[in-house]
């Protein structure tokens, strides 16, 4: 059976923090392409400035404008504008594609999920529906300025400081924001010079690591339409991950190259978890991010999330295991969670396991395994699980680190959750 062409209105993406992300959205411009940014910068007093531009008669055209949020936050950005835009523009005779320049504090991953998930209401002549009812994510374009991105990435640098004139409040370090918006890339725009060819290909084995798969150009923008074309058919496009998904994106390199490699460990036994607390330090130096399941023994029903960029880390519910699940539940997930749950289960444990992948530069890829191992319960305390739920547990409710020394023999530290959209 044919499989019917998808009709709805292609969106582009383009984020970064210092890249040239006006070059490569003027460089997308072309009859029937409308090119929106929203401008950030004025957020905490409750309005945004909005351009939408377009090409008429050959020339192109920028309306501008004041948006007035009702709440002083990003999300209410993308529920009251944004995304009733991309409807609004996809129903326009004219435009065939629309490109979307994010502001260099945003990621894409939660604006793609906006895309898909918040319904849109009360549109004229329009079902209430998601923006995905009318468009659909073609690309998402990664801009990075060689001479400063691995420096952001490795650093712990607070987003609230480096735009504090501004008047955002934003608990995110830089690391997590350039992390995040290189992670999800289908394709990557490398600007400026990293130095010598030493640090360009050090920059260059973090990028293939990072984003496996996604075609880099280094140079100016004039090549971005060109780059978003070789896109390929496998890239993710927004596509939603869970806690569950796999880890390793693609097939990235699993060589060491300059220092750079990626560092994968899994273990069948939970983590103490005291000593996993102490242990993460060794992903605050000379780690690009870490990210995987986390089995705490305290913690039988719940797979945390781990995430890191740099020097910030968090940790929270990624869900149940399926271990936990009555067979009603186990039976209503999807074939593929079910399957994953298959590939890791070993009674009596079920599917728990620890799962982490490690993308180093500098670190030593023994020492991190090394920590990771350490920090694994006992075969005295594993084979006696009663005592468990006795120990203190410091990631009790979601955890954020760095965190104040000895906070695991204090109150939990409360972070946001990887699926908190608004905090990411």
């Amino acid at each position: 059976m044919a499989v019917a062409p998808d009709t709805r209105t292609p969106v582009v993406l383009v984020c970064g923090r210092r890249g040239d992300t006006a070059g490569a959205a003027r460089s997308l411009q072309a009859e029937g392409t409308a090119v929106v940014h929203h401008d950030l910068s004025l957020v905490g007093e409750g309005v945004v400035a909005r351009s939408v531009t377009t090409v008429e008669d050959g020339v192109p055209v920028t309306r501008s404008g004041i948006v007035e949020l009702a709440h002083a936050c990003v999300s209410c950005t993308l529920r009251e504008d944004l995304l009733p835009l991309l409807r609004r523009l996809a129903q326009r005779d004219g435009i065939d594609r629309i490109v979307v320049e994010l502001d260099p504090m945003l990621e894409p991953e939660p604006v793609c999920w906006a895309i898909r998930e918040v319904v849109v209401a009360g549109l004229v002549g329009a079902v209430d529906a998601p923006a995905a009812h009318d468009v659909r994510i073609e690309a998402v374009l990664a801009c990075v300025d060689a001479e400063t991105w691995l420096a952001d990435a490795l650093g712990d640098e607070p987003a609230a400081d480096a735009v504090e004139e501004e008047g955002l409040v934003d608990e995110r370090t830089v690391a997590q924001i350039v992390v995040g918006q290189v992670s999800v890339a289908d394709a990557i725009l490398v600007t400026g010079s990293a130095g010598d060819g030493w640090e360009q290909a050090r920059l260059y084995a973090v990028l293939a690591r990072l984003a496996p798969g996604a075609p880099v150009a280094w140079g100016s923008a004039a090549s971005t339409p060109t780059l978003v074309a070789a896109v390929p058919p496998t890239a993710l496009r927004g596509a939603a991950t869970t806690a569950f998904s796999p880890l390793l994106r693609g097939q990235p390199p699993l060589d060491d190259d300059l220092g750079v490699s990626l560092v994968e460990f899994e273990a069948r036994r939970p983590f103490h978890p005291g000593r996993l607390h102490d242990a993460l330090d060794v992903l605050f130096d000379g780690v690009v991010t870490a990210r995987g399941r986390l089995w705490i023994a305290t913690q039988p029903g719940t797979a945390l999330w781990l995430e890191s960029a740099g020097g910030g880390l968090r940790v929270g519910d990624g869900g149940p295991w399926m271990a936990a699940l009555s067979p009603d539940e186990q039976d209503a997930l999807d074939a593929e969670r079910r399957a994953h749950a298959a590939l890791h289960w070993a009674d009596p444990y079920g599917d728990r396991h620890n799962a982490l992948v490690v993308l180093v530069c500098g670190a030593d890829p023994d020492d991190v395994r090394g920590a990771l191992h350490a920090a694994l319960v006992t075969d005295a305390e594993f084979a006696d699980p009663a005592q468990w739920a006795d120990w203190n547990d410091p990631f009790g409710s979601f955890h954020e680190d760095p965190c104040e020394p000895g906070l695991s023999d204090a109150e939990p530290r409360v972070a946001a959750r990887p699926d908190d959209q608004e905090n990411r």
